[in-house]
C-alpha cells in the first residue's frame, strides 16, 4: 500500500480575497464549481471555511464511486484541508497571491490499495482526478 497523490494547479485572474472566499464558501460557491462527477453534495454543518462538514459522492469512473464525509480545517490563512472520515483521503486547497492574480492548487492524497489493484490505482487515479480538478478550477475562475 503506497501513498497516491493527485494535483491540479491554476493561475486565476482575480483578487486573492475573492478567490479565497469562493473556495471557503461550501454552501453557495462550492456547488457551482463542482463538475458532474460530484453527486449528492450537501453541507451538514457550518458552510464557510474551518468547521464545515460536507458530504458528497465522487464518481471518478463509471464503476468507482467514493462516499466522502469531509471536515474542513484551516491550518493557516490560504490553506483549507478537507479530511475524509470514510477513508485516508485528504484534500488540501492552497491559495496564494501570484502577480496580479491568484494561484490555486488542489492536492489530494490517500493510502492506495496493495497488489495489482494498487498498481493500477497509483498509475491511473491521479490523472483521472487531475482532470476532475482541472474542471473545478475552470469553474472557479468563471465564478470569480
Amino acid at each position: 500500500m503506497g501513498k497516491v497523490t493527485a494535483t491540479s494547479e491554476r493561475q486565476i485572474e482575480a483578487p486573492l480575497e475573492k478567490v479565497r472566499a469562493a473556495i471557503a464558501d461550501y454552501a453557495e460557491s462550492r456547488p457551482k464549481i463542482l463538475p458532474e462527477q460530484y453527486l449528492d453534495y450537501e453541507v451538514i454543518e457550518g458552510g464557510t471555511g474551518a468547521g464545515t462538514k460536507a458530504n458528497w459522492k465522487l464518481q471518478a469512473t463509471s464503476k468507482r464511486v467514493r462516499s466522502v464525509a469531509a471536515t474542513v480545517t484551516e491550518p493557516q490563512p490560504g490553506t483549507l484541508v478537507e479530511t475524509d472520515a470514510n477513508s485516508t483521503m485528504v484534500t488540501t486547497w492552497t491559495v496564494r497571491e501570484a502577480g496580479a492574480g491568484t494561484f490555486v492548487r488542489i492536492e489530494t492524497s490517500w493510502d492506495g490499495a496493495g497488489g495489482i489493484g494498487g498498481f493500477f490505482e497509483k498509475t491511473f487515479a491521479p490523472g483521472g482526478l487531475k482532470r476532475i480538478y482541472d474542471d473545478v478550477l475552470i469553474k472557479l475562475e468563471q465564478i470569480v
